[in-house]
């Protein structure tokens, strides 16, 4: 889309930049690597671990993944990483003409044609009076 728009608007400047997703999910995406690490130093740290913070045989759960160390660290690790993803993105792409938003994927619910957004910018140009410093922010 960015080589699109410069492509098709010469003198015009496209800056991407990233959605912040919403508070909860950015604050779930730090409990993530919490839940991921503890996992991992469990597995590592092996049974002698509970007594030190007060449990004195280990849970049922332990034995279940302890049953297949490599698989419990590995899945721990992905899923972990895969959720972490998910909850740092946004799924928005925001565009702005001249402080203008002119397309919102949050809004309309889809991701805008190549052709649809080349028009969409073109009439929002030709509308406004501004002849130089023309902007298009991707985000």
């Amino acid at each position: 889309m960015k080589k699109m728009l410069e492509a098709q608007f010469p003198g015009i400047d496209v800056i991407l930049d990233n959605y912040p997703p919403s508070l909860p999910k950015r604050l779930l995406s730090k409990v993530v690597p919490v839940f991921q690490f503890g996992v991992i130093g469990i597995m590592m740290a092996g049974e002698q671990i509970f007594p030190m913070i007060g449990i004195t045989t280990p849970p049922p759960w332990y034995y279940s993944l302890r049953a297949n160390r490599f698989g419990s660290i590995a899945t721990a690790w992905l899923l972990g990483n895969v959720m972490q993803s998910f909850l740092q993105s946004s799924g928005a792409f925001e565009v702005y003409c001249n402080d203008e938003l002119v397309f919102s994927k949050l809004k309309e619910g889809r991701f805008p044609g190549e052709i649809e957004l080349k028009d969409i910018i073109a009439k929002t140009l030709a509308n406004s009076r501004v002849t130089g410093n023309l902007g298009v922010v991707l985000s």
